[in-house]
């Protein structure tokens, strides 16, 4: 009964739109209430979900991704992005996702790509000709690649959960965010092909070369990123200061965007960023060990292998599961209540858990973009003064081309694993 009213409180105030964290925290202490357990066990398990060295990479790439959008390193993105895309067909809204390939490796968040890029492609593409619920659309649905494109807080969060090499995770993300772009980019190209949206003027050698100047110092944070932590030159939580301290050195005097005066708000920003984030983990630990005592997740296991045994059939069990979670709840939440438990399903048919983490990153952050909680269509919504109802009808079409990467990477280990087993 006790576990009845916790999941009956948790989606109640999901649905009146509190805010995760407080929906985990409150549904967390009226179960410790009626079950008599003492509230002694908040602060425990509060610590215990924080305690981890590799969540301080966490607050170390926030910073360093504030520090490139505030040094204008958005428009030099979207500038290079359209100048190699712009002449074709629809070229904005392949600019649009090509332009979240590239800031995907700077901010490993999905939001901040649709805030920054959306703030600028949106307005762009409508005044060039685009519906607007499309430009809305795509940026949204293009902004789920940062979380998958390193650096990522999500595979961070799947690292400190299993003990996967963050490095590897990295890497093993690499190859399904380069499908996600082009999956978008053809289906972008598709439906401006059908609706006649215009192109651009084909940009000269030279106007390539002046814009990728600026863009170069993005595409080499993330060499260094990787390469640091492959090399075997730093840890990802040192790898997170050099990216911050690397940051601050371009934005300040390469972009010059990035100035004393604003350097403060900038800090303020990524500390409420950085503390809001760990205490979701810290109340998401906490629920998850009240779900481990009521065996919640060894139910759910030998839920899922009474319907079937068979790998293909398990594995697409997980992911509708996750896919459905997705919709309702923050990926980091989600992660953290979940994984550990269908880790081990994963490894009973055979999966690689590197295999696995990306498969469940993967899921969850397309949940980013679908109602009735799908973040990133809040924040397009806006930014595009749209409702709700146009950008996810505009969406679908995104939506299918990301679930058929998300089958592939699925059911192809080697498309995630071919990396990451280069460092064996």
């Amino acid at each position: 009964m006790d576990v009845i009213i916790l999941f009956a409180v948790f989606f109640a105030l999901l649905l009146i739109g509190v805010p995760i964290v407080f929906c985990l925290g409150v549904a967390s202490l009226t179960y410790l209430t009626l079950a008599g357990i003492p509230l002694t066990i908040v602060p425990q398990r509060l610590y215990a979900g924080m305690d981890s060295f590799v969540l301080l990479c966490i607050p170390g790439f926030i910073l360093a991704g504030n520090l490139m959008n505030v040094g204008n390193i958005t428009d030099y993105i979207i500038r290079f992005s359209n100048a190699l895309l712009g002449h074709i067909r629809g070229g904005l809204g392949l600019a649009n996702v090509g332009g979240s390939m590239i800031f995907g490796g700077i901010s490993g968040t999905a939001v901040a790509d649709t805030a920054s890029i959306g703030a600028v492609m949106i307005p762009g593409m409508a005044k060039s000709g685009y519906d607007k619920p499309f430009a809305a659309a795509v940026t949204a649905a293009s902004s789920t690649i940062g979380p998958i494109i390193p650096p990522s807080v999500p595979m961070i969060i799947v690292g400190s959960l299993s003990g996967i090499s963050v490095g590897k995770m990295f890497l093993a993300g690499v190859v399904p965010g380069i499908m996600l772009g082009l999956a978008m980019m053809i289906t972008a190209y598709i439906i401006a092909v059908k609706r006649q949206y215009p192109r651009e003027k084909r940009a000269t050698l030279k106007e390539i070369y002046t814009v990728g100047k600026g863009a170069f110092w993005a595409l080499l944070m993330t060499f260094i990123i990787l390469y640091g932590i492959i090399g075997g030159l730093f840890t990802p939580t040192e790898a997170s200061i050099m990216a911050s301290l690397y940051a601050f050195v371009v934005g300040m005097f390469v972009y010059k965007g990035l100035t004393w005066q604003n350097l403060p708000k900038l800090l303020v920003s990524t500390v409420l960023s950085s503390t809001s984030l760990l205490l979701l983990v810290g109340m998401a630990n906490l629920f998850g060990w009240i779900l481990t005592s009521e065996q919640i997740p060894q139910m759910l296991a030998n839920a899922i292998f009474d319907i079937s045994e068979n790998p293909i059939v398990v594995i697409l069990i997980i992911n509708i599961v996750l896919l459905i979670v997705g919709g309702f709840m923050e990926t980091i939440a989600a992660l953290i209540i979940l994984f550990p438990t269908l880790l081990k399903v994963a490894e009973g048919i055979g999966m690689d858990p590197i295999h696995f983490g990306v498969m469940a990153v993967l899921n969850l952050i397309i949940g980013l973009t679908t109602p009735p909680v799908g973040v990133c269509l809040f924040v397009a919504a806006g930014i595009s003064d749209l409702p709700m109802t146009r950008i996810v009808r505009a969406i679908w079409p995104f939506l299918i081309c990301n679930i058929i990467v998300l089958l592939l990477v699925s059911y192809i280990p080697a498309i995630s694993l071919w990396l990451p087993s280069l460092l064996d």
